[in-house]
């Protein structure tokens, strides 16, 4: 049994911002923070006060996360890039929107003292007896403090209040993973009604000092216990006014955030839902029953029918039947009420099963087709060729280009459409390309950050030429180019060529879903996909020079190499082509997390904790270029050896100079670390290892939520009988799959139960927010 927290994070646009820049404009980008952990960065969109961005993302969380944080940064060449505002939202707001939330958010102010981090380690106690009593506080350490000296670092010191007296610790130079073991007492008040309050500090030499957080104790509760130890997160001062008080004209942030709490069982456990739903799909349709997919496709919401889809997909690709079951999809569409004209253009759960299906199997192929051209449009700004003559061509939709998968989906598609309207011919093609074109290419043309084919937005003008490929590829994908004539005569001039591209699209698909050259290829549809062979992440990092004698370090400290996450090990070479030097075993990588900043002079330095084969453990301290990079190759990693029985359970951020770590100043250079590792921190992707698990939890989840509307849309799309129809009660007979398919349910709420562990007893010391 597992628990994790999935969050969902759609940032769309930004409206009203005020102008950063002296041509009274600004760049804008957001950076979010989990828990004040940089873990994306948008891209910048430049020259505007209403920037969009609609970019989409889902972050695996360590379960007992806090709040997330969105600022809004205008980016700058030449200065350090300002911040404009920011937007925080706590794990309780999103408690109270299980659906998630949707709408504008204002930016409020960023205030230093509220930039506030990192937890306390405190040992608190009440000694003596009564009329002589003591309250005693031990203050041991301290670790991810907030940086607020150039050097990347803080002085950090505690002052701890209580009853009107005020006693401080030493100053810690130069850490933000202190350590002060120190003692401090106080004569406790009559009645214990008094607050301890416990502020850390960091120190200047010149100026005010930086206030870094801060813990309020009630001691009333301490009485009882006696002694309470643990650590304590670090809270910003509340008596200054509230973010409602001190907004002002900073704009706003359209976002949709949602929080998934997920309590995933033994897979034994979703045995039964899966076969159900197997079951379900071998079947088939059957005429005269109400098919169990069409139910829970009329019931489910449009705001919920993606996840739903995504979920189906990953599934039955797990249990090798994705293609049966879109071919369901498909025939039960089309056994509606539908023309020819307008199939599959609604977001029926046969349309975004097939949209999921594409993005998850058919990532690397769009990259293939669009990869050269998005980089050409970009790289040469100016890159548009009108004169058919003069355009290259590239058989890239020829059938080993793409997937067989994908081409067995549209074989069905193909067939299925063709027998449905064989008066209409011409449906078949364009149910293909409805899918291919409109929901696949296209969007990736008009948008292709949101596609990983750019890490940056369009300018204004090339996202012109963008929308004219874009434009271009819907009208072919029409399959009648006159129609754009009527609607947009600029586009008369080219329309002889969109004819051409017509044609052609007619041929490649014609070849697409061509049997003869497929016979060697349905062979292997039917079975579970294993993980794919190729790379899961690659790419050129820098490999800064540290004391140690691990492969990696002799191999070229100060150097690039390129590096290969595979599903075996992590290698490198000089180049992608070239013989690889060395590799880790991913069984010997025991972590991968941050570096301090202050350690290198860079934010984007990531270290990967690993043992070597005499049994000595070492580690290697890789440059990314970006944050999005480091987060990227730090979610790749952790995934790959999340099964690793050996990863760490804490780690030092800094390095090992001298005599000492820089983090926290210890001499023991193979001691316990002074940090947490975030194995569970990672970054979901499209080219992900399917896990069947999570998507039959999160399917038995929504279909728990459904249990009464499933049973009143199966009334209502029951023929009628004897002169009656409508809701039935709930005694009413259903039909043999829904009966069993609520008998499962019942037994996995009942397992889910089972698996709760008890209420811990409330703690005897209250640690107050404000």
């Amino acid at each position: 049994m597992a628990r994790r927290s999935a969050l969902s994070i759609r940032i769309v646009e930004g409206r009203n911002l005020p102008a950063k820049d002296i041509t009274g404009s600004s760049d804008p980008y957001c950076i979010v923070k989990i828990d004040d952990e940089a873990i994306i960065r948008t891209a910048t969109v430049w020259k505007t006060l209403s920037p969009f961005w609609g970019e989409e993302y889902e972050v695996q969380l360590q379960p007992g996360f806090h709040s997330i944080s969105i600022y809004v940064m205008d980016e700058d060449a030449l200065s350090r890039d300002d911040i404009i505002g920011k937007v925080c939202i706590t794990r309780d707001m999103l408690a109270e929107h299980p659906k998630g939330y949707s709408g504008w958010m204002s930016l409020s102010e960023v205030d230093p003292d509220e930039e506030v981090q990192g937890e306390i380690h405190l040992r608190v106690e009440v000694l003596g007896s009564q009329g002589s009593r003591r309250l005693r506080c031990s203050v041991l350490e301290a670790r991810d403090l907030a940086r607020k000296d150039r050097n990347g670092a803080s002085d950090p010191f505690v002052r701890l209040r209580y009853n009107g007296k005020t006693q401080e610790s030493t100053v810690v130079k130069k850490s933000c993973y202190p350590r002060w073991n120190e003692t401090f007492e106080f004569e406790l008040a009559e009645p214990a009604g008094e607050k301890l309050c416990v502020e850390v500090w960091d120190w200047d030499l010149v100026g005010r000092n930086d206030f870094l957080g801060k813990v309020v104790f009630s001691v009333q509760g301490l009485e009882a216990a006696g002694q309470e130890e643990g650590w304590f997160r670090l809270w910003p001062d509340k008596s200054k006014p509230t973010e409602d008080e001190r907004r002002g004209s900073l704009g706003s942030l359209q976002l949709q955030v949602k929080l998934r709490d997920e309590t995933v069982l033994p897979p034994d456990c979703y045995q039964p839902l899966v076969q159900l739903l197997c079951q379900e799909v071998k079947s088939g349709r059957q005429d005269g029953q109400v098919h169990l997919v069409t139910l829970l496709d009329e019931a489910t919401t449009a705001e919920c029918r993606q996840e739903v889809a995504i979920s189906l997909v990953k599934l039955f690709l797990g249990q090798g039947l994705v293609k049966e079951f879109l071919d369901l999809l498909f025939e039960l569409e089309l056994a509606k009420p539908c023309e020819p004209n307008t199939l599959f253009r609604s977001n029926s759960l046969a349309s975004k099963s097939m949209e999921s299906f594409l993005k998850v199997m058919g990532m690397p192929y769009l990259h293939f087709v669009l990869g050269p051209t998005i980089a050409r449009v970009f790289e040469e700004k100016k890159y548009v060729e009108l004169d058919p003559g003069k355009v290259e061509i590239r058989d890239v939709g020829s059938a080993p280009a793409c997937p067989p998968l994908i081409r067995a989906a549209f074989r069905q598609l193909f067939q299925r459409v063709g027998e449905r309207f064989p008066q209409h011919q011409h449906a078949k093609f364009v149910a293909v390309t409805s899918f291919l074109c409109l929901r696949f290419f296209s969007p990736a043309v008009m948008t292709p950050k949101l596609f990983q084919l750019r890490d940056a937005h369009a300018d204004a003008r090339t996202s012109r030429t963008l929308l004219l490929l874009a434009k271009a590829i819907q009208l072919v994908g029409n399959m009648e180019p006159a129609a754009g004539r009527a609607k947009e005569t600029w586009l008369s001039p080219l329309l002889p060529a969109l004819q051409q591209g017509t044609a052609r699209m007619r041929d490649f698909i014609t070849r697409l879903v061509r049997t003869e050259e497929d016979k060697g290829e349905e062979e292997g549809e039917g079975r579970p996909l294993g993980p794919p062979p190729a790379a899961v992440k690659e790419g050129l990092l820098l490999v800064h020079k540290t004391r140690g004698k691990g492969p990696l370090l002799a191999a070229a400290a100060g150097k690039k190499l390129h590096f290969c996450l595979t599903g075996e090990s992590l290698s490198f070479g000089k180049s992608p082509s070239a013989e690889r030097i060395g590799a880790i075993a991913l069984g010997d990588i025991l972590a991968a997390e941050k570096v301090e900043e202050k350690s290198f002079g860079s934010s984007h330095v990531m270290q990967v904790v690993y043992m070597t084969r005499g049994g000595q453990q070492e580690t290697a301290y890789l440059q990314c270029k970006c944050v999005n990079e480091l987060n990227q190759w730090l979610s790749a990693l952790r995934k790959a050896c999340g099964n690793n029985p050996r990863v760490l359970r804490s780690y030092h951020p800094g390095v090992f100079r001298g005599d000492k770590w820089s983090c926290c100043h210890q001499r023991d250079r193979t001691g316990l670390g002074c940090d947490r590792t975030r194995h569970g921190v990672t970054l979901q992707d499209w080219s992900d290892p399917l896990d069947p698990t999570v998507e039959a939890q999160r399917l038995f989840h929504h279909l728990q939520g459904l249990r009464g509307t499933l049973r009143e849309k199966y009334w209502e799309l029951l023929e009628p009988e004897d002169g009656r129809n409508g809701p039935r009660g709930e005694d009413a007979p259903l039909p043999e799959g829904l009966s069993r398919l609520f008998a499962v349910l019942g037994e996995l709420e009942r397992c889910h139960r089972r698996a709760q562990p008890p209420e811990p007893p409330a703690p005897a010391l209250l640690q107050l927010q404000t």
